[in-house]
């Protein structure tokens, strides 16, 4: 049952890999790269578009998923005892309207975001887009969680509300993570690994499948992005990320097929989890610009990454150092979708607390007048 999915995700990351190498040679010859310049860290034009060969990795193997299964019950006849046989194929079969939404979705903020890589555009267009595909997306294909509110007599809206807003988050938490070199693709890889256990656990072939395509993807690109990175992904591929994990990850029950709701409930909360270091990271940062009169959106130094560097931490450590803070929640919540003890659940929570807990010592602790001053600091790094 393994098999296949590891097959996809070898897939997906040789794809990755060589659409990346592609377009580190590609983009200096059409102009389509980060020019050094004033606060910017890195003396030579850097490529960007390291965003289309992570979507391209998860597209292509999805495009061909869909049209074997348009194609007719072909299938079957490889696994008429409904054993797994390619879990995309199988899952895209049931769905494949759900997929080509997702496909479409995807395309339509990878493009907004190569657009945005390419000549800056204003953040609250960026939103007003962003937050218009999500909706469209979560209303059109019924993609909500939380769907117990329905019982309210508020009907849907209260579930498609807080769907809407929680992969807006997680899409511009990971954009927001996108602030040195292997930040975003790294802890995105370490993030989706976890849903990924999870998703196989649970026998949800797939959310699983579709996520071994994006982790192959992310591995493939920060093979060429850890740092000292050779190419950027840009908004081109953070906010593709954010969007397919906050999609799976209300497409993902995070319960045992046949288990009851009531036996194991607090495993819904396992995505927060999973996702406590970049979600906290971008409330803290949206907070404080909020507190100071900025624009959530303009980018400053008060990112969890800068904190470590400005004490003394090299890029490369602040980075690994965040990878480990992640992977911590990260096996709390593989642990908490299995669990059916209220006691061991309270102890996972409260380990996640503990983890944060640490983080927000960092953070409260002042930045040196070096890295408060804003003239000292690379453009690439403020996100």
């Amino acid at each position: 049952m393994i098999f296949p999915i590891l097959l996809l995700l070898a897939a997906s990351f040789v794809l990755s890999f060589a659409l990346t190498f592609a377009m580190i040679k590609l983009a200096p010859r059409i102009g389509f790269v980060d020019s050094p310049g004033h606060r910017k860290i890195h003396r030579n034009p850097k490529p960007l578009g390291g965003g289309v060969a992570i979507v391209w990795a998860v597209a292509i193997p999805l495009l061909v998923a869909i049209l074997w299964n348009a194609a007719g019950p072909i299938l079957d006849r490889f696994a008429p005892d409904g054993a797994l046989m390619l879990a995309l194929a199988r899952g895209a079969k049931q769905q494949i309207p759900l997929a080509l939404g997702l496909l479409a979705a995807t395309l339509i903020l990878h493009i907004l975001g190569l657009i945005d890589d390419k000549r800056a555009l204003g953040p609250y267009a960026k939103l007003v887009v962003q937050l218009a595909v999500i909706t469209a997306f979560v209303f059109w294909f019924d993609v909500r969680a939380l769907t117990a509110l329905d019982t309210l007599s508020l009907g849907t809206w209260p579930s498609i509300l807080i769907t809407v807003l929680w992969i807006g988050a997680i899409t511009n938490a990971f954009n927001f993570l996108d602030n040195m070199d292997g930040l975003s693709a790294g802890v995105a890889a370490v993030c989706t690994t976890a849903f990924l256990i999870t998703a196989i656990l649970i026998e949800q072939w797939f959310v699983a499948a579709t996520l071994a395509l994006l982790l192959g993807a992310v591995l493939g690109f920060l093979v060429w992005n850890f740092p000292p990175a050779k190419i950027f992904m840009g908004d081109s591929g953070s906010l593709v990320i954010g969007f397919i994990l906050g999609v799976l990850t209300v497409r993902t029950t995070f319960l045992p097929k046949g288990e009851d709701f009531a036996a194991g409930w607090y495993a819904i909360f396992a995505p927060l989890i999973v996702l406590a270091v970049p979600l906290y990271d971008f409330a803290v940062v949206t907070i404080i610009r909020m507190s100071r009169g900025h624009s959530p959106f303009k980018g400053d130094t008060n990112h969890f990454s800068h904190r470590l560097c400005a004490r003394g931490m090299s890029r490369r450590t602040a980075v690994l150092c965040i990878y480990l803070v992640t992977a911590a929640t990260s096996a709390s919540a593989i642990v908490l979708t299995q669990v059916r003890s209220t006691l061991a659940a309270v102890l996972i929570f409260c380990q996640t607390i503990l983890v944060l807990g640490l983080v927000a010592l960092l953070e409260q602790h002042p930045l040196p007048q070096a890295w408060r001053d804003d003239e000292q600091i690379p453009e690439q790094d403020r996100n």
